[in-house]
């Protein structure tokens, strides 16, 4: 599985062995255990009244999974369905179905009743698009673009007001205060953008550093992202492989010369690398402010943007400017900063 999942995307093999096939694993363990405890209770009442409360399941699932982690997307939306007593209609990415489509047949070989889980490959305008609007689908979940998830919202409510569960893009903001341990908070801040290509939804990909630290923040930050290996994503030892595909490379590239043109400094990488296939340099910016597109736009590749801050009340504002809300992170010595903070930050989950 996690041989295709590597060839199927570029992911690194020992990021989907180690860390998505466990979590698959995990999932699956866990909410196996919900399905014996999912129930409704009694309620005691005055008269001759019997009162009781029952979950019922929803009925047909359908679940549409993203590129970037496919065979994780693939068992967080079933898992959780099934144990319900759900069926599902579950649509991989056009780019990386193959993890969903050998999921199929160990699902067949296990003898699933026929008809539980259906797996359903195409493009997004057309198998997602019917998904979506299928009068018989009660529900659909979706991870990936605000843009592709407001044309399934509007679907649901065109269709039979089918209920509703997206999980957007993000251009998380990761607040690095002075009082930081610094080599913690450089490390961190690197992995969380450079994560999987830079193709995370979760990425904090938008950067505010304090004024005292920020030249030495950017130092440090520009000799790590110097110290990557790319390559082959099945070879041990290489930390990064190519983008999924011809258009996220194209898209990420133009992003980047946005960034120079707007007056952002490049300290390091901006371009392809190698000969072949979609490879692009371990990329870093400073000196970037909020209104440049690299600012505010998801970029989803190894881009990382560095910015200034002076006070608190100016950065909480700043990462708050935005239409994204999916995460965000605070490194701080500080208990009372760190949980001001994020009361403060109109994000999902904060670090």
């Amino acid at each position: 599985l996690q041989t295709m999942e590597s060839i199927d995307g570029g992911k690194l093999f020992s990021h989907a062995y180690l860390m998505d096939l466990d979590a698959c694993i995990k999932t699956l363990r866990y909410c196996a255990g919900w399905a014996d405890k999912i129930h409704g209770r009694t309620v005691p009442m005055d008269g001759n009244f019997f009162t009781f409360t029952r979950h019922e399941p929803i009925g047909v699932c359908g679940q549409i999974i993203p590129w970037n982690f496919p065979l994780l997307m693939f068992m967080w939306k079933i898992a959780v369905a099934l144990c319900c007593g759900n069926t599902v209609v579950i649509k991989p990415a056009e780019q990386t179905p193959l993890t969903a489509l050998y999921m199929g047949s160990l699902i067949k070989e296990v003898r699933f009743p026929p008809g539980v889980v259906n797996i359903v490959p195409g493009f997004g305008p057309t198998a997602g698009a019917a998904i979506s609007h299928h009068m018989d689908i009660d529900k659909v979940a979706f991870t990936g673009s605000t843009e592709v998830g407001k044309l399934i919202k509007e679907a649901a409510g065109k269709s039979n007001l089918k209920r509703v569960t997206l999980e957007l893009g993000g251009k998380s903001p990761n607040i690095i205060f002075a009082d930081a341990d610094l080599d913690t908070a450089v490390e961190f801040a690197h992995i969380g953008l450079f994560y999987h290509q830079g193709q995370c939804c979760i990425a904090g990909s938008r950067i505010f550093v304090e004024e005292p630290i920020y030249d030495e923040f950017v130092r440090r930050s520009i000799e790590r992202a110097k110290k990557y290996t790319l390559g082959n994503p099945l070879l041990p030892g290489v930390q990064q492989g190519p983008q999924i595909d011809k258009e996220q490379f194209k898209k990420i590239l133009d992003l980047i010369e946005s960034g120079k043109k707007e007056g952002a400094k490049l300290e390091c990488g901006g371009g392809p690398w190698g000969e072949k296939g979609y490879f692009i340099q371990p990329t870093v910016f400073s000196n970037v402010t909020d209104n440049m597109r690299i600012a505010k736009e998801e970029i989803f590749g190894p881009v990382q943007q560095i910015m200034k801050f002076k006070t608190v009340d100016e950065v909480i504002r700043r990462a708050n400017n935005t239409t994204y809300g999916l995460a965000a992170a605070v490194f701080t010595k500080d208990i009372d900063k760190a949980l001001t903070f994020a009361s403060a930050l109109q994000a999902g989950t904060v670090w």
